[in-house]
């Protein structure tokens, strides 16, 4: 099997494969009405499926509780779409998991993620994960 072989069947067995050159997705949540609400977030891959650091009580949090049918698309810091949306399914982590996701954004963001991290603390944000795999 040739090289490019081998990465389009990669590619063909992991539906988040084109977002992993990014260093921001655009997470689209739905309301319960259906309005689409997007937000840039960061994001770590492992096993097939995404882990994202958030507020607790953030609206995004909120949204996957009722509704866990996501969309993902590689993006700029700020929002701007790079790539094709992938249909995904997310859900919130229970806290004993927290760890290993943590762990997972920390490897790839180094030191901006100390920093955010650091300065959540100082103004004691409660942070909250969560787990999205392919619908």
């Amino acid at each position: 099997m040739s090289i490019e072989n081998v990465k389009e069947f990669k590619e063909q067995a992991d539906a988040f494969a084109p977002l992993y050159s990014h260093k921001y997705m655009l997470l689209t949540t739905y309301r319960k009405n259906g309005e689409a609400v997007p937000t840039p977030v960061w994001f770590a891959p492992e096993h097939g499926k995404l882990y994202v650091m958030t507020i607790g009580n953030a609206g995004k949090v909120k949204r996957i509780r009722n509704q866990a049918h996501v969309t993902l698309a590689p993006c700029g810091q700020i929002g701007k779409v790079l790539g094709p949306s992938i249909e995904a399914r997310a859900r919130e982590l229970p806290a004993e998991s927290f760890s290993r996701a943590r762990h997972l954004l920390k490897q790839k963001y180094g030191l901006m993620h100390g920093l955010f991290t650091f300065l959540g603390r100082l103004r004691k944000v409660q942070r909250t994960f969560i787990e999205i795999e392919p619908a």
